[in-house]
C-alpha cells in the first residue's frame, strides 16, 4: 500500500523525478521564478516550502539537508542567510503560481510560480521609491537651475572669447603695422646708402668730362702757340728781306 506517499510520478522513475525537481527549485531560488506545466509547479511548491522552513530553521543539520537537495551552494547560503528576513512572520504560502495558458506544441497548460517577498520588504521598497522621487524632484531642480543658469555662463565665456580675439586682432595689427614700418625704414636706409654711390659715379662723370674739356682746350692752346711759332719765322725772313 502507498500510504503517505503523496508525491505524483509524472510518468518517471523515482531517480529521474528527484533529479528534475532538484534542478527546478535551484533554478526557483537562483531566477525567484520559472515557467513550467501546472501539474509540475504544484509538485514544485512542496519541494519549495519545504526547504525554506529548513533555511528558516538555520542549524547545520537543516543546512546539511537543505544542500542534500539544492544544486548549487551559493544559492543555498544566499537563502539561508535571507529566509530570516523575508519569511521570519509566515508560516507558509511562500510561492505563487499564475496560469498562462496553453503551450503551443501539445497543449500543456502552462503556469509561472514565483517566490513571495514579505509586505514588510514591500513597504520598504515603496518608501525607497518614494525616497528616490523626493530626491529626484530636488535634482531635477538644480538640473533646471544649472540649465538657466548654463545659457548665461555660456553668454559670458563667448564674450571673452569675442574680446579675446578681437585683442588678438588688434596686437596682429599692431605688430603688422610695427612689420611695415621697420619694412619701410630697411627700404629707406638702403636708397641711402644706394644714393651716395649713384653720386659719386656722376660726380666721377662730370670729373672726367671736366678734365676732357681741360685737355682738349690745353691741346688747342698747344696748337695754337705752335701754329705762331711756326708763322713768327716766316715774318723774322720777310723783314730782314725788305732791309
Amino acid at each position: 500500500m502507498r500510504h503517505r506517499k503523496a508525491s505524483l510520478k509524472l510518468g518517471r522513475t523515482s531517480s529521474h523525478r528527484n533529479a528534475m525537481f532538484r534542478n527546478m527549485v535551484t533554478s526557483l531560488f537562483k531566477h525567484q521564478r520559472i515557467r513550467t506545466t501546472d501539474v509540475k509547479a504544484k509538485e514544485l511548491r512542496r519541494w519549495a516550502d519545504n526547504l525554506i522552513t529548513l533555511a528558516k530553521r538555520g542549524d547545520l543539520h537543516a543546512r546539511r539537508q537543505a544542500l542534500s537537495i539544492v544544486r548549487e551552494k551559493e544559492v543555498m547560503h544566499k537563502l539561508f542567510a535571507e529566509a530570516a528576513e523575508l519569511y521570519g512572520d509566515r508560516s507558509g504560502g511562500y510561492t505563487r503560481i499564475i496560469k498562462l495558458g496553453t503551450r503551443p506544441g501539445d497543449a500543456a497548460p502552462i503556469s509561472m510560480i514565483e517566490l513571495i517577498l514579505s509586505a514588510d520588504d514591500k513597504k520598504k521598497k515603496t518608501k525607497k521609491k518614494k525616497a528616490k522621487g523626493k530626491i529626484d524632484r530636488k535634482v531635477t531642480k538644480k538640473k533646471k537651475d544649472v540649465k538657466e543658469e548654463e545659457p548665461i555662463e555660456k553668454k559670458k565665456v563667448v564674450e571673452e572669447d569675442v574680446e579675446k580675439i578681437k585683442a588678438d586682432e588688434e596686437v596682429s595689427a599692431e605688430v603688422e603695422e610695427g612689420k611695415d614700418e621697420k619694412i619701410a625704414k630697411q627700404v629707406e636706409a638702403d636708397d641711402m646708402a644706394t644714393l651716395p654711390e649713384t653720386d659719386t659715379i656722376s660726380e666721377d662723370v662730370d670729373e672726367k668730362a671736366k678734365d676732357e674739356a681741360l685737355e682738349t682746350a690745353e691741346s688747342e692752346d698747344t696748337k695754337e702757340l705752335e701754329t705762331e711759332v711756326k708763322k713768327s719765322p716766316k715774318k723774322a725772313k720777310d723783314t730782314e728781306s725788305e732791309t
